[in-house]
């Protein structure tokens, strides 16, 4: 762990790794979810709108290979990055056959600087011979499934119209991990419904996960959602940057201290952000959280054991 940074970064973790600077290329492969097409429900996620998060040059017309090398090119201008691991990014990104999936993994991992893949899905899309492709790729490539957990409670699951429950969520984990695989989850903290205790919850429990990543996303209401309409009708609480930065370190403090932490903070294109402002600037964010660690004299997993021994009494 970095002294300065007092938790686990994911940038320090690839420059270990892989002995130079690596970064993702986000792409769009044109998948769709099972609650936006009726298999499990309709509408999507209640907070989700994929343009809030898509680069422009990652649209699923067109072709990965291209999207890919776009991708590159920009990031080599923009921060000299010198190898790259592919991001299936909006949506289910395992939500089709295995045939169809292969076809597009595969002409990501063609371009000679792509080291890896990391492909965003639910926990209720990872068939075992979807894991067992997986494991295949990471005895050559660094392969990484990202889950949306989101929540530990199922009432803001179902709130949020996720479609499946938090056990899904343990099982898919589990089963993935079993294969060797790197594991992320994703967590949501600031849904209007859950205390502050039930957020904290929410650390704690997934910590038991056996995870490699994860990422921290503040609640933010982007346009063109169920969750803005929520927000216009009857406007709910979204944290203040003081209230962020205090509940990251607080979840920093109770993550296990394994984990490698990817993100601290949602973010939105300027168009699209309702609410709010204040996390389109993550230099900021990052900042104010790391001073705060230090003003706590603080770290990553303090409270880890300690929160383990309460949760297992």
């Amino acid at each position: 762990m970095n002294p300065e940074m007092r938790y686990n970064a994911y940038g320090a973790f690839l420059r270990r790794k892989f002995g130079t600077r690596v970064h993702k290329v986000p792409v769009h492969a044109g998948f769709t979810c099972p609650n936006r097409d009726g298999t499990v429900a309709y509408g999507g996620c209640t907070y989700c709108n994929i343009d809030s998060f898509t680069p422009e040059a990652a649209r699923a017309r067109v072709p990965i290979r291209e999207q890919v090398q776009t991708g590159i090119d920009y990031l080599k201008r923009r921060v000299s990055a010198s190898a790259f691991i592919v991001y299936f990014q909006p949506y289910t990104n395992t939500y089709a056959p295995l045939e169809r999936l292969r076809e597009l993994y595969e002409e990501a991992l063609a371009h000679p600087e792509v080291v890896g893949l990391s492909v965003g899905t639910r926990p209720d899309c990872v068939e075992e011979d979807k894991l067992a492709y997986f494991q295949a790729l990471s005895r050559q490539y660094f392969v990484t499934i990202e889950f949306g957990i989101e929540s530990v409670h199922d009432e803001t699951l179902r709130r949020i119209n996720r479609g499946h429950d938090y056990a899904c969520t343990v099982d898919a984990v589990q089963r993935t991990a079993a294969r060797g695989l790197h594991v992320c989850g994703h967590l949501i903290l600031g849904f209007p419904n859950e205390t502050r205790a039930q957020m904290l919850q929410t650390v704690e429990e997934v910590s038991k996960l056996p995870l490699t990543f994860v990422k921290l996303h503040n609640l933010h209401v982007v346009r063109h959602t169920e969750l803005a309409r929520q927000y216009e009708q009857n406007p709910f609480h979204v944290f203040t940057f003081e209230e962020w930065v205090a509940l990251a370190c607080d979840s920093l403090e109770r993550l296990n201290p394994d984990f490698v932490v990817e993100r601290l903070y949602g973010d939105a294109p300027r168009r699209l952000l309702i609410a709010p402002q204040w996390c389109r600037d993550g230099a900021k964010i990052i900042r104010a959280i790391q001073e705060e660690m230090v003003r706590r004299d603080t770290y990553q997993g303090r409270l880890f054991r300690e929160t383990l021994e309460v949760v297992t009494a």
